[in-house]
């Protein structure tokens, strides 16, 4: 593959923020740098296993996040997928340098997710030890996670309250079979939000069968930031 172009230097960036285990190899973000590569545009591929996987930071991930933004007038687009998603929203609510988001699958409400699916038990024994045995979808092993990353969420919701307060134009796209990510989660988000537009398909998680929609989907969504950087928009609709 010819290597990417880079973007218009009057254009924002566009920065993809990966999920939770994974890395800036994953096959979402490697496929969109890839397409979006031969239009012109690069996708900056961040690494959010900060400061490593094992003691997994949200408030490390958002400094990193920030950090790439760039200069004080400069622009972005922010795509995430999973908890990257998350960090994605939780990022522009507090940061005027992000001009739009395009959430895939996104981890809303993500400790309340996760408890669920661990189950009391498994919940308390991740408490007590300080760490959780998951899969590392980048280096293809097993490995832990400490338990910080959960207390940082919690304080954060309850600094913030439990919902991202986004006013940018927001894509969304999530998988109705989605057994990590509750769709309804995202449903609930975007109620009566007239600058969210949610797009659902049949799909899981991963949303590997959805690459293509999403590409077209994003592509119309995302035309006003193709190149020309455009004001930055702002809504208050519900």
């Amino acid at each position: 593959m010819n290597a990417p172009l880079a973007t218009p230097a009057s254009g924002p960036r566009w920065l993809y923020l990966h999920g939770f285990a994974s890395g800036p190899l994953s096959a979402k973000g490697v496929w969109l740098d890839a397409y979006w590569a031969k239009q012109g545009i690069t996708l900056e591929r961040l690494n959010l296993r900060v400061p490593s996987l094992e003691h997994l930071s949200l408030h490390t991930m958002l400094d990193t996040v920030r950090d790439a933004l760039g200069a004080p007038n400069d622009r972005a687009v922010l795509i995430g997928s999973s908890m990257g998603g998350y960090v994605a929203a939780r990022t522009a609510e507090a940061d005027p340098r992000v001009g739009a988001l395009v959430l895939l699958a996104p981890a809303f409400h993500f400790v309340e997710q996760l408890q669920r699916r661990l189950g009391p038990k498994a919940w308390a024994e991740w408490q007590r030890t300080g760490f959780l045995e998951t899969d590392d979808h980048a280096e293809k092993r097993r490995t832990r996670v400490h338990h910080g990353i959960m207390q940082e969420a919690q304080l954060l919701d309850a600094k913030r309250g439990p919902w991202p307060d986004v006013r940018v134009p927001t894509l969304i796209v999530h998988g109705r079979q989605d057994d990590t990510c509750d769709v309804r989660y995202s449903r609930e988000w975007a109620k009566g939000k007239r600058h969210v537009r949610l797009v659902e398909v049949d799909d899981g998680h991963e949303l590997t069968a959805s690459l293509e929609l999403i590409a077209r989907e994003a592509d119309v969504f995302l035309s006003p930031w193709r190149g020309v950087e455009p004001a930055r928009q702002v809504f208050t609709g519900g």
